[in-house]
């Protein structure tokens, strides 16, 4: 059987996931629901394989291969792996400047 990774969410990250919620509920709550239910079920499929996420590409480009994301469109889900967990760190709408984004949440966040 293969390992389980313990699935976590940073506050910052669950915050994101609650404004994104919140903005989307006011104008189409079953809307909301469909990509909550759908982030459920990607993220528990993290539990056994947290490597299926690409590399962030804006960070890798700038040679940091430490993070990775699923993309639930339009949406982006970064997480890290260590130590048997798998910590999710962002939930971020792609159509913002993401790159400027993550550069400053994850050089400013302590690793």
């Amino acid at each position: 059987m293969s390992a389980r990774y313990k699935v976590l969410w940073a506050e910052v990250a669950e915050r994101d996931l609650g404004e994104a919620l919140s903005f989307i509920a006011r104008e189409n709550p079953g809307n909301a629901r469909n990509l909550l239910n759908t982030i459920r079920q990607k993220t528990a499929g993290l539990e056994l394989f947290p490597e299926r996420g690409r590399i962030v590409p804006e960070l890798h480009e700038q040679g940091i291969s430490l993070y990775r994301e699923l993309v639930i469109a339009p949406w982006r889900l970064q997480y890290r792996i260590a130590d048997g967990e798998v910590l999710v760190l962002s939930f971020i709408d792609s159509r913002r400047n993401v790159e400027d984004l993550l550069l400053q949440r994850f050089l400013r966040t302590p690793q």
